[in-house]
């Protein structure tokens, strides 16, 4: 919401808004809320100091005196009064105008322009540059990342807090006997979303190469907000149907079982592609009426076809100590063939929680922003 406009009413008293040519009256009982009045609101931690859940639903706006442009004192019938900043409309009624918002993007993305050296990650501007990106785009790529194991978890730290899972605070990726995941074998995986028999789902996943003497394993990425969008728009119905129909996914390893219903497609409040819930290896068809699980069925295997399009994919080897950070539902990964006996492939792997990235950008461009000022 690049444009808003205050308007303040005396007779009867109102604050409207208008915004993207639409003009809204903020009722009395969201203004009472957001009092900005010292007694009621703590000015460092920005909390309220009153129960707001206790005001009286039917409070009226009774007088409304401006003093500015943005400014003006309102009172309530409940006996409140306090003068009134509205400049923080901007953040109040667009949220996420502090983050670069989600681009969708295929196969013609700039990779080169993914890439970050891990040694910059140390300088507060290249490094918001690389957050930035990763909110873009959903993932980013590092290079010069040393390879001594565990290196990873220092990056992990970097952008967010570890998530530990029944893998446990990180992983091995390599061919191995008595593989209980495909993970550790050297077949073709597909495009998928890790652990979506878990609640909640590892949001951001990051893969390090300590050594890879293969041909083969190149590692593949796919926006699903890419995708999700082609299907949108081509299957409408299917759509619906892998939106609103919960799905069971499960997981089984010795002594460990992990089961969970959710959507295929994850969107939020205002209907915007997350990402998506994606397994073949771990679904199952929901029980539907024979033609709605048909209708279910195609969708399904469609929106399995867009993942693995060319046109969508990106293909490239993760080398020796470069690290790819993505976020686990937006961002589906998988990998080619390789062949173990050509050599050594050895990732490790680990999980961090979704809003760390989100929290390290806000707090660099804080860091930046307060630096500038003192300069």
């Amino acid at each position: 919401m690049k444009e808003i406009e205050v308007i303040f009413e005396q007779a009867p008293p109102a604050v409207k808004v208008r915004a993207n040519g639409e003009t809204t009256e903020l009722p009395a009982l969201w203004l009472r809320e957001r009092s900005q009045d010292p007694a009621q609101l703590d000015r460092q931690t920005q909390q309220r100091l009153f129960d707001s859940h206790a005001i009286d639903p039917e409070i009226a706006l009774l007088a409304l005196e401006p003093v500015g442009a943005l400014q003006a004192r309102l009172a309530f019938s409940d006996g409140h009064s306090s003068l009134y900043d509205f400049s923080f409309l901007h953040a109040e009624l667009d949220a996420d105008d502090a983050f670069p918002a989600a681009q969708g993007w295929d196969s013609a993305l700039d990779q080169a322009a993914m890439r970050f050296s891990w040694p910059d990650m140390q300088i507060p501007e290249r490094f918001l540059t690389a957050l930035d990106s990763y909110l873009r785009y959903g993932f980013v790529v590092l290079t010069q990342v040393p390879t001594a194991p565990l290196s990873i978890l220092d990056v992990a730290a970097k952008f967010g807090y570890l998530k530990e899972t029944n893998f446990g605070r990180y992983f091995e990726v390599f061919s191995k006997p008595d593989a209980n995941d495909l993970a550790y074998t050297g077949v073709h995986l597909g495009p998928h979303t890790d652990n979506p028999y878990r609640d909640p789902v590892p949001g951001i996943q990051l893969l390090h190469c300590l050594v890879n003497q293969t041909s083969g394993g190149l590692s593949t990425l796919v926006d699903s907000v890419s995708v999700v969008r082609e299907l949108a728009a081509t299957d409408p119905e299917g759509y619906r149907l892998l939106k609103d129909t919960s799905v069971k996914y499960r997981f089984i390893d010795r002594g460990t079982e992990l089961v969970s219903h959710k959507p295929i497609i994850k969107t939020d409040a205002q209907g915007r592609t997350l990402g998506v819930h994606y397994s073949p290896r771990l679904d199952g068809l929901p029980l539907l009426p024979l033609e709605q699980l048909k209708a279910f069925h195609r969708a399904r295997q469609r929106l399995g076809e867009l993942f693995c399009d060319p046109a969508y994919q990106i293909r490239f080897p993760l080398l020796a100590g470069e690290l790819m950070l993505f976020d686990n539902s937006r961002v589906l990964h998988g990998r080619t063939r390789f062949d173990p006996s050509e050599g050594p492939r050895h990732l490790q792997g680990c999980y961090i929680d979704l809003d760390g990235p989100r929290e390290r950008y806000a707090s660099v461009r804080i860091q930046l922003s307060t630096l500038k000022e003192v300069a």
